[in-house]
């Protein structure tokens, strides 16, 4: 007997299909794809760091990579996933305390999370630039 025809009967899952996307189910996908971004980022710092301390041919090879436009835009992705993932961690602190849990100022907040996140990016790489 074949559990080919019983896998068509079962029914599928109800996620897109039921809930369209809001503001706050949206950034709460985007916090977990910083936390993996960040995590890249982390092993891309840890090999900076491991050329650093190996000598003056392996930091010249990472910090070329680092510095080209590709490296610098990776690094930027890299700031603004721990910009948007900070951010949202304090968010979370705030409403562990109870507080921040309404609908409509979730909502807002949400709403306001990329713009600041994308702000503070901003405001790191002027800084890093201005020194």
């Amino acid at each position: 007997m074949s559990d080919a025809p019983r896998l068509k009967e079962r029914p599928l899952s109800p996620h897109l299909s039921i809930y369209k996307p809001i503001p706050t189910m949206v950034m709460s996908i985007l916090h977990r794809i910083t936390g993996v971004a960040l995590y890249a980022g982390t092993i891309l710092i840890a090999w900076w760091l491991i050329a650093a301390a190996s000598g003056p041919d392996a930091f010249a090879t990472a910090n070329g990579v680092f510095t080209s436009i590709i490296g610098k835009i990776i690094l930027f992705g890299f700031t603004f996933a721990l910009m948007h993932h900070m951010l949202g961690g304090l968010k979370h602190l705030v409403q562990d305390t109870g507080r921040g849990l309404e609908k409509d100022f979730t909502t807002k907040i949400a709403k306001m999370h990329p713009i600041a996140s994308a702000v503070l990016t901003v405001l790191v790489w002027l800084l890093a630039l201005a020194f």
